[in-house]
């Protein structure tokens, strides 16, 4: 699960994904292919699997990988802690998932990052019961789009995260959590945007944890 500057992954992916960050423990599982030298230093440099060219008014760097995201407890991706259920049968939730990313970067004549795309897209993602292994799927293929003010200062840009968030869905009853849409994140993290199903913002920006229930219930929580 991605949600942007909340996590600052990323992607991200968020992004964002944003990013998150918080996101949990991402790894790179492909083989990455060293960027090439451009003209001038690019600041930021970007990351090894990116290659990079001369275009008309700057440097363009693109390139894909995959992150093995998790297993980990979702509280420990950035929103409050909490549990499903009370008692010998309270368990948390375990979120995983493979992330296949294609990530291109923009920088200006000055060698300047302006803008960073992440195409996110998470395969054999799960949510699962930490305490009998039992598990639903959900679906995530977004876009997290940062714009920097400043150009070669990430800490100025605005995050804006688009498509399907994180989709759980169970036979009779359809979607149970749901993000989708669009979400902008300012500089400071601040949430100024959104427009669709939330419940991921819910969670990581307005701490409502009861979001999850559904997801409890499915996985079994008592």
């Amino acid at each position: 699960m991605n949600v942007s500057k909340l996590i600052r992954a990323v992607g991200s992916v968020l992004p964002a994904a944003t990013a998150a960050a918080a996101v949990g423990a991402l790894t790179v599982a492909s083989s990455a292919v060293a960027a090439q030298p451009s003209a001038q230093p690019l600041n930021p440099p970007p990351p090894p699997f990116l290659v990079c060219k001369a275009v008309g008014n700057g440097t363009i760097c693109d390139g894909s990988r995959t992150l093995q995201h998790g297993p980990m407890d979702v509280s420990d991706e950035g929103g409050p802690a909490f549990t499903c259920g009370s008692g010998p049968g309270a368990f948390h939730i375990l979120d995983s998932a493979l992330d296949d990313q294609h990530v291109v970067r923009s920088y200006d004549q000055d060698g300047n990052l302006t803008r960073r795309v992440i195409h996110e897209l998470w395969r054999s993602a799960q949510f699962g019961n930490s305490l009998t292994g039992a598990a639903v799927s959900y679906e995530q293929s977004d876009t997290i789009t940062d714009v920097l003010a400043t150009p070669g200062d990430l800490d100025t840009s605005t995050q804006t995260i688009t498509g399907n968030g994180t989709v759980v869905t169970v036979p009779h009853q359809g979607a149970i959590f749901l993000q989708a849409g669009r979400s902008v994140f300012g500089p400071d993290g601040s949430l100024d945007f959104q427009a669709g199903p939330a419940a991921a913002v819910d969670y990581f920006v307005n701490g409502d944890a009861s979001v999850w229930q559904p997801v409890c219930a499915a996985l079994g929580a008592n």
